[in-house]
């Protein structure tokens, strides 16, 4: 087990955390009772910032882990952080407003692109040595 990969890991549980207690907020605030998922569009800019935080994470968690166990765990956790750092602006982005939130989808998945690389290059080398 790496810390720093595990603590990267329980970050992200409680981004996503967050992200569903926004939604709930905003249901309460806007007066969207569930299973309703449009009305407001400051709800489903809530609503909208959870799925795709939930979508990017289901590739996030097995990336990190793969490169953190495969790679450099200290690359893998930076990689982490920065995914971490590019959700967070995504996530104050598009409860602004849904054009706002391009720099840290970009941020992010520029993010998650070097945890895939990594990762797979680890184990490429341990399949050969």
């Amino acid at each position: 087990m790496n810390p720093y990969i595990a603590l990267i890991t329980l970050f992200a549980v409680v981004l996503m955390i967050v992200t569903a207690m926004l939604v709930g907020r905003a249901r309460g605030k806007y007066d969207i009772k569930a299973p309703a998922t449009t009305g407001h569009p400051s709800f489903e800019r809530a609503y909208r910032v959870q799925a795709n935080t939930l979508e990017s994470a289901v590739a996030f968690l097995p990336a990190l882990w793969v490169a953190g166990s495969y790679s450099s765990s200290k690359i893998a956790a930076a990689l982490g952080v920065a995914w971490l750092l590019g959700r967070v602006l995504y996530i104050t982005g598009y409860l602004k407003a849904a054009e706002k939130r391009g720099l840290g989808f970009i941020i992010s998945f520029v993010a998650l692109l070097g945890l895939l690389g990594f990762g797979a290059w680890g184990i490429a080398v341990a399949l050969v040595v």
